[in-house]
């Protein structure tokens, strides 16, 4: 099961990333996020993890399996029964930045889940989105 959201934002690529990498800042900005704590200080690289707390949701460790500086972003999330992959993408347009994020979830547990958390999950990355876009054009 996918979830998706786009939003184009009035500020350079650089400044996106700047704000959408900087994970243990997300809860100044993100309303769907309680908390981040990264277990190692520093920019985002692969292997980084951190643990993540946010409304109506049970606290999960997500770990960073790809990243390319100043593009994009994945990691994953393991529970039970459920893998679920979060992909965060920057891209530079003529209108200024689209960020893209997207929520795979698989595993025997996926359709159950799904079900249980797809309006939710759906509504979070809206609100991410906007919330982005708000920080990202703020100076």
């Amino acid at each position: 099961m996918r979830f998706e959201s786009a939003i184009t934002i009035a500020a350079g690529p650089q400044r996106v990333w700047e704000v959408f990498s900087d994970v243990e800042r997300w809860p100044e900005w993100a309303e769907t996020v309680t908390s981040v704590a990264l277990a190692e200080p520093g920019p985002l690289k692969v292997g980084s993890r951190a643990k993540i707390k946010q409304p109506k949701l049970r606290t999960a460790v997500w770990e960073v399996t790809e990243l390319v500086e100043g593009e994009y972003f994945v990691w994953v999330s393991r529970s039970p029964g459920v893998r679920v992959t979060g992909g965060h993408w920057v891209e530079a347009t003529p209108d200024g930045t689209v960020a893209r994020s997207t929520i795979d979830q698989e595993g025997p547990l996926s359709p159950l889940i799904a079900r249980l958390t797809g309006k939710l999950t759906t509504r979070y990355l809206a609100l991410e989105a906007q919330g982005l876009k708000a920080r990202s054009e703020r100076a």
